[in-house]
């Protein structure tokens, strides 16, 4: 039999692609949220899931330690994923990737400081509008970096902006629209390709059935 392996991103993610999954013929045995198990078994005999963190998932498809992931494409520019095929836009999780300022700040003159944990997308954004940027990573609490004068701005993703605003910051630049995406190592879709397409298929039924 061709056990496929399929990584998901932890939290939001995996609860919004249960259902599609589900469609599919693929529950967890073992509740994630429960269970220690790092791989767990489905109803299908033919499938496993992994629920790793989300910045794992396209490293994981990458090198083939999973067939197929699901994670967002804010994951997946920062990673870089020309190596993997990402045949398909899931819809779920959607947000936006944005920089923020405090608001009423004055529009910045000359060289920037960018606090982010997106450092390669945040680079090549302030690249391609020609402004110099110092990036500073950060991994968590990025809405106190401008408060404590660490950056004069930040590149993160936004959801509803209630996290800015109780900071006193506001979005200003729509770097890009994210959401989630499947995405398909590249040996396992010539490898598996039956199996693999067969879930892309009833993947796209049940997207064309949300429109």
């Amino acid at each position: 039999m061709n056990m496929l392996t399929i990584a998901v991103s932890k939290g939001r993610i995996y609860d919004d692609a249960l259902p599609l999954l589900e469609e599919a013929g693929i529950v967890p045995i073992d509740d994630p949220k429960k269970s220690r198990k790092l791989i767990l078994r489905t109803t299908r005999d033919d499938v496993n899931l992994v629920i790793i963190r989300a910045t794992d998932v396209p490293t994981f498809v990458e090198y083939g330690a999973a067939d197929i992931g699901i994670a967002g494409k804010d994951v997946l520019l920062e990673h870089g994923a020309e190596s993997l095929y990402e045949p398909l836009d899931l819809g779920i999780a959607k947000c936006r990737m944005m920089t923020a300022t405090p608001v009423g700040a004055p529009e910045i003159k000359g060289r920037i400081r960018v606090a982010t944990k997106y450092v390669k997308i945040a680079q090549q954004y302030f690249s391609g509008i020609g402004v110099q940027a110092e990036i500073i990573k950060l991994y968590g609490a990025m809405e106190l970096a401008p408060l404590v004068g660490l950056a004069d701005c930040i590149v993160d993703v936004v959801d509803t902006g209630n996290t800015l605003k109780a900071n006193g910051l506001e979005p200003k630049e729509l770097i890009a629209n994210i959401s989630s995406r499947l995405v398909v190592n590249k040996a396992s879709m010539k490898i598996k390709h039956q199996v693999i397409q067969g879930l892309l298929d009833q993947f796209k039924k049940t997207l064309a059935k949300r429109d």
